[in-house]
């Protein structure tokens, strides 16, 4: 345990991101003190003596990441940022929570220099940290080599009252104590204090005690005490099968004459007057604010050579590691750098016109076809491998090493048992489930995708809101897409989910209709940059005639047939394309020209230029009749009229519902004909 000698130093240090932090919240008339000022201590120790990092190089990829998954306390984060060195002028502190400040009122990644996620609602940054231990411990298992550990880091995160409340967490937790992620190490804020009031009006239990018996390791220690914390770390450090949650009990708005241990300093600035008082409690200078002692920001500022050093040293294990093992080395830069292997997609399959597979089928096939040649491509299902059709056979299970043997028996897809395992089972835990996914995104070197039923997407939203949100290249596969799910009925149906998803922004949908769109589905999935949703079919659905194109999939909506037909257009996604298709033939017997527009996905049509849009659609002028098993809502904005369904489904085969809802040829046809007043 490195013990600090001079504690006056120490002491000024801490009291520098306090009043950082205080000054900057109070400059915004915005923001949340009370936190920066309770954990400062606890968060030097961290940056200044265990944290591996080089702040003029955010991205070496073997540094240690920190999630501040209380994200309220952003100023916390920005304080040390600034002050070991990162590029964030104090300039950028002065305009905290300002327009197009580099301060935002909590952390984006992306945006900041040294914010690695996105945090801001509670329990999402808990899980995200879960998702970086877990990309960790894969490449560490995949890449290193006897005397060449090149993938050695931690996870670092300061979580709050509020994180552990909220039930994301505890999923995450439970799934890291199960595998014993032992490079997982939080530092819990137990502050007793939330934005409403005191903890105890809702929140009495032994957060010890649960954690320890969801497989973590917990120490308790005084979060003002800089010898305690230091202490707690190296018992940390010191379990290596286990997550550890270091208990740091500190006080809210610490120092502040009128507000300390209050929820009055959690969400509001202290005011004039008690940010004088509390400067003058601490000896602090009442004025300039943003006031930066000299000594205390060349402590902090030793981080940079200290980083530079560490990623040097890094660098030299690495030249030696790709000398021995180049091919692994250059694997290794590919995924760093977010490069697909060459030749990954030499075995893509196709489907041949009158076959049928439901495109969950066919997913799987396309996972089949690509995962040996892309060996980061890592990630699971909420417990429904065999009904999403998403496990990768042979890839092994990402599972703790340490488990029995007898353990080791249900679930297993074959291959390696271990973190060097790519099937990772996430239990029935889909909100941690889409956290984590995010997270090894947010870590990189890995592409991480999740699965689970269509209707459970509404656990993950907050999930798929954040990975929007932060470009994060995250794949969510959802199946059994409708009602056509049938014998589970209403409670596994989903109606509204489609369009619920498309409002999102930044996040892309793609509901395909066959074989072969789920294939296009998938090479978007893996070349964006951003997060991708896959929606597939439980039922088998024909394979698409696409003779009749010039375009396809990748344009997000193409035509299939009567390019030049302009009395109707049916336009469908999904399993419903093929009633467009049925139609379109019955209606040319009545002497109606139907085209037929294939449309997966709204997000990537809009992408394309007005003429290819026009070229599908026309200018606005053709009948458009839509089909989509799911609501009708937001439809108007390409088609006159909808063929959907604005109620819950019913128990039954799903050929009968699907019937009983009116998705037959009949239907849409009469539907057509009454559109054109036929």
């Amino acid at each position: 345990m490195a013990i600090a000698t001079d504690r006056k130093l120490e002491d000024l240090s801490i009291n520098t991101i306090r009043m950082l932090s205080v000054d900057g919240v109070q400059a915004a008339n915005s923001g949340h003190p009370g936190l920066p000022m309770g954990a400062a201590a606890l968060a030097y120790v961290l940056w200044t003596e265990y944290l591996k990092h080089s702040p003029t190089n955010p991205h070496w990829f073997d540094r240690d990441r920190f999630v501040l998954s209380a994200g309220h306390g952003s100023m916390l984060l920005y304080s040390l940022l600034h002050l070991t060195g990162y590029d964030l002028p104090l300039d950028e502190l002065k305009r905290f929570r300002q327009l197009d400040s580099l301060t935002p009122g909590h952390p984006e990644v992306n945006h900041t220099p040294g914010v690695e996620v996105t945090t801001g609602p509670l329990g999402a940054g808990f899980s995200n940290g879960v998702g970086m231990a877990i990309a960790e411990a894969y490449l560490a298992a995949h890449f290193n080599r006897p005397g060449h550990e090149i993938i050695n880091h931690r996870t670092f995160a300061i979580v709050s009252d509020g994180d552990i409340m909220e039930g994301v967490a505890m999923e995450a937790a439970a799934l890291a104590g199960h595998l014993g992620l032992g490079k997982l190490n939080y530092l819990y804020d137990q502050n007793h204090m939330t934005l409403a009031g005191s903890a105890n009006v809702s929140f009495s239990e032994n957060v010890a005690a649960r954690f320890e018996a969801l497989g973590w390791h917990t120490v308790a220690v005084d979060g003002l005490n800089t010898d305690d914390v230091r202490r707690g770390l190296d018992e940390a450090l010191g379990v290596t099968d286990k997550p550890s949650l270091i208990l740091c009990r500190t006080v809210i708005g610490y120092g502040s004459p009128n507000k300390a241990n209050s929820f009055a300093s959690h969400g509001s600035p202290l005011g004039p007057d008690e940010v004088k008082a509390t400067k003058e409690a601490f000896g602090w200078p009442t004025e300039p604010a943003f006031y930066l002692p000299d000594a205390a920001l060349e402590r902090f500022r030793e981080a940079v050579p200290r980083g530079r050093e560490t990623e040097g040293a890094w660098d030299r294990v690495f030249e030696a590691y790709a000398a021995q093992y180049p091919d692994l080395a250059e694997e290794l830069g590919d995924a760093i750098a977010g490069r697909l292997p060459a030749g990954w997609d030499t075995d893509l399959p196709t489907w041949e016109i009158g076959s049928k597979v439901a495109t969950r089928k066919a997913g799987e096939a396309v996972i089949a076809s690509f995962f040996p040649r892309i060996p980061t491509f890592i990630g699971g299902s909420a417990d429904l491998n065999p009904s999403t059709n998403t496990g990768m056979k042979g890839a092994g299970d990402f599972e703790n090493p340490n488990l029995p043997l007898t353990d080791k028996v249900q679930g297993a897809m074959g291959g390696d048992w271990g973190y060097g395992g790519r099937n990772i089972h996430f239990g029935i835990r889909e909100h941690a489930m889409g956290g984590a996914v995010n997270g090894m995104a947010a870590h990189g070197g890995v592409i991480p995708f999740s699965a689970t039923f269509l209707v459970f997407s509404d656990y993950m939203r907050p999930t798929l809101r954040l990975a929007a949100l932060s470009g994060y290249h995250s794949t969510f596969v959802f199946t059994h897409d409708s009602i056509a799910v049938g014998e589970d009925g209403p409670t596994h149906e989903p109606i509204e989910h489609i369009m619920s998803m498309r409002l999102i922004p930044d996040l892309t949908v793609i509901r395909p209709a066959d074989g072969n769109e789920t294939t296009a589905a998938w090479r978007h999935a893996l070349e964006s940059t951003g997060p991708t949703v896959i929606v597939l079919s439980r039922q088998d659905l024909p394979t698409l005639d696409t003779s009749a194109t010039t375009a396809g999939p990748n344009h997000g909506a193409y035509v299939l047939s009567g390019a030049d037909a302009t009395d109707l257009i049916l336009v469908g996604t999904g399993s419903e394309v093929q009633l467009a298709v049925g139609a379109a033939e019955q209606l040319a017997t009545a002497g109606i020209n139907a085209r037929v527009v294939s449309f997966p996905s709204w997000e990537i049509f809009e992408a394309q230029s007005e003429t290819y849009k026009a070229s599908v659609f026309g200018d606005g002028s053709i009948p458009t009749l839509s089909i989509e098993a799911g609501t009708t809502i937001g439809w108007c904005r390409y088609a006159n009229a909808s063929v959907g369904v604005d109620r819950y489904g019913k128990s039954a085969p799903g050929n009968k519902v699907l019937a009983e809802y009116g998705f037959t040829v009949e239907n849409v046809v009469a539907h057509a004909k009454t559109l054109l007043g036929k």
